[in-house]
């Protein structure tokens, strides 16, 4: 449901925005004035792009810290089977958003030059696919419930529905200040939506509401912003619903709505499936474990693709910098995610003691094995901004159809050893998902398998020796704290403490200069001076 986009009150693009080098790196110099101006097109487009994504990627991490503050509190207050529920109707809404219109008018990202009309023909189209969603939703709750065999979840989808009357009005401007890599004011649309859905979930948890807190907080923080995106943008412009002259509007979202669809089937089939079969109090445990197990995944990597999509978009006449340009991008993003990942699986028990309490502990398993398959998943949602970018739809449509065979087969057989099972199936399908995305996309991204290896090797390799270390530490030297109560605490700090600091100390050694990357990340210092000296760098 938060695949919505934002506008900014100019729609061109100047020259200089659109003919700028790739993330942040400068090109092969040329002479004269066209030098010159090339040199300061390239450093426009650079101060854009990390703009965007400290404004994007920062809104978030702050966002999430507010959302996970009330989540942490309101998870203590609702038992697991409110969660189960919750999972259930999230499998129905998750399923219909793919139809939302964000590929519609997300081709407005892509396009060289976007009209008024086309604008207004996008707000058209979003407009009526969310009523028909309503409608829909509301007519086929009944049946949905009967599926579950839970009455009460009819009820739940019903109020739900008010969530689709609020999209059309996050799409369009989000979409529209995304092509312009404004997120600036995006953040504060999304910090204040961030804000009053933590709020409300705290306040109705407090109150006694149940699992109707969990239908509640949504529908608060969609609507915030909704009305705090139509704000920042300024988007004062009636839906036009002719559609004629949006073929090729149809036809690029068309394509991207076909590879969403697939994503939603076997991204979604885990649930649909167990929920038949698994009581509300076990899915609740194995949908939490997979929800913290795909934190990174799912709520920083997003937003950093929606900055690569344009930002990717305006290299497409340019492959050799948008190769190079993504290819920096996923060593960084593996460097930062891996670490976290095998971390949780290693800390999973303190970790949810302390922060969940002990009636979640039954979610560990469901972490450790979940952990180790997010790497993957990271690694594979990379691919599409940049295939998509080049015009090249199909590749990631390919790859959402070949998921959705996989992952539905691998979850039908894992329920069969009970709800772990399904656990093993994301650990064993997920690579050979992620194996096959990379076959078809890397010859439209202009990669080789060398080339993919030496990005994802520094992060990968240090992140597997950090986690032996923080293992054979818990092992070993705190044998004397009991795993309940204050002393998890203490041994979670402890843990993370000594797997910060592994990590630095494995990556200065085995990858010196992707520690150089991360430190470069973190002040903005100014990046290689070319492709060539980037490729001639070796950790």
């Amino acid at each position: 449901m938060d695949r919505t986009a934002q506008h900014s009150p100019e729609i061109r693009q100047t020259t200089e925005e659109v003919e700028g080098p790739n993330m942040g790196e400068a090109t092969p110099k040329a002479t004269g004035s066209a030098a010159s101006t090339a040199e300061e097109s390239d450093k426009n487009f650079s101060a854009k792009v990390r703009s965007a994504v400290f404004w994007r990627s920062g809104s978030q991490i702050l966002a999430q810290i507010i959302t996970w503050g009330s989540t942490l509190a309101v998870i203590r207050i609702l038992d697991p089977s409110d969660y189960g529920l919750f999972a259930m109707t999230q499998t129905v809404m998750v399923f219909l958003a793919f139809l939302n219109g964000y590929w519609f008018a997300g081709s407005l990202i892509q396009s060289d030059n976007v009209s008024q009309q086309e604008i207004r023909q996008a707000f058209g189209i979003v407009i009526l696919l969310n009523a028909g969603l309503a409608l829909l939703q509301i007519l086929s709750a009944p049946l949905v419930a009967a599926y579950y065999n839970q009455p009460f979840i009819a009820q739940m989808l019903r109020v739900q529905a008010l969530i689709y009357v609020a999209t059309p009005f996050m799409i369009v401007p989000e979409v529209l200040m995304s092509r312009q890599l404004d997120f600036k004011r995006q953040a504060f649309a999304n910090l204040a939506a961030a804000i009053v859905g933590a709020l409300t979930a705290l306040l109705l948890a407090l109150s006694g509401w149940g699992v109707w807190t969990l239908v509640a907080a949504p529908i608060a923080l969609f609507w915030t912003r909704a009305i705090g995106l139509m704000l920042a943008a300024r988007l004062w412009v009636w839906p036009s619903f002719d559609f004629r002259g949006s073929r090729k509007m149809l036809g690029f979202g068309s394509t991207l709505l076909a590879s969403h669809f697939f994503w939603i089937v076997h991204s979604q089939s885990d649930i649909f499936i167990a929920g038949r079969i698994l009581d509300p109090h076990a899915l609740g445990l194995y949908a939490e474990a997979l929800f913290l197990a795909q934190v990174f995944a799912a709520k920083f990597v997003p937003p950093l693709n929606e900055v690569a999509f344009p930002a990717y978009a305006r290299l497409q006449k340019e492959p050799e910098k948008l190769s190079w340009s993504f290819l920096k991008s996923m060593r960084l993003i593996l460097l930062i995610s891996c670490p976290l990942y095998f971390g949780l699986s290693v800390t999973a028990q303190p970790l949810v003691s302390t922060i969940f309490g002990e009636k979640w502990l039954g979610m560990v398993p469901f972490i450790q094995l979940l952990s180790l398959a997010m790497p993957f998943m990271t690694f594979q949602i990379l691919f599409a901004p940049a295939t998509n970018a080049l015009g090249a739809p199909q590749v990631t449509l390919r790859s959402s159809i070949f998921g959705a065979l996989v992952m539905p087969i691998s979850f039908a057989i894992g329920i069969q050893f009970g709800p772990i099972g399904l656990a093993f199936a994301w650990l064993i399908g997920l690579p050979i998902f992620a194996a096959f995305t990379c076959w078809q996309a890397k010859g439209v991204i202009g990669l080789t398998y060398t080339g993919l290896f030496q990005a994802i090797w520094p992060g990968i390799s240090a992140s597997i020796a950090m986690a032996a270390v923080v293992y054979l530490f818990n092992l070993l030297a705190l044998p004397g704290l009991a795993n309940k109560g204050f002393e998890n605490a203490i041994r979670l700090a402890l843990m993370v403490m000594v797997g910060g600091a592994s990590y630095a100390g494995l990556l200065k050694i085995l990858a010196p200069q992707s520690l150089d990357d991360i430190i470069r990340l973190v002040i903005c210092r100014k990046a290689p001076e070319s492709v060539e000296a980037m490729a001639d760098t070796k950790d």
